[in-house]
């Protein structure tokens, strides 16, 4: 583990020590969970905002569009700026 030091307003600090106090553990172990809450709700989002992608190739095709776009962006990009 490595050790930190953080600054909680009064209000956090004090709903902190309530909440370890319930849970029958330590006000340092009410924050790793805490803080492990936050960081898994932030990959489950990155995770459904990448499936949510990976849902979309290929759905968004257009016939009218070039078919070799991903082998040739460069020369596309090259001919938009002209």
């Amino acid at each position: 583990m490595v050790r930190t030091q953080i600054q909680l307003t009064e209000n956090q600090n004090r709903r902190l020590r309530d909440l370890a106090r319930r849970e029958g553990i330590s006000l340092a172990e009410a924050i790793r969970r805490c803080v492990q809450r936050a960081l898994a709700e932030t990959t489950e989002d990155r995770a459904a905002l990448y499936a949510r992608a990976a849902e979309l190739v290929g759905s968004l095709e257009r016939p009218e569009g070039p078919s070799d776009l991903a082998e040739n962006h460069d020369r596309y990009l090259e001919e938009a700026f002209e």
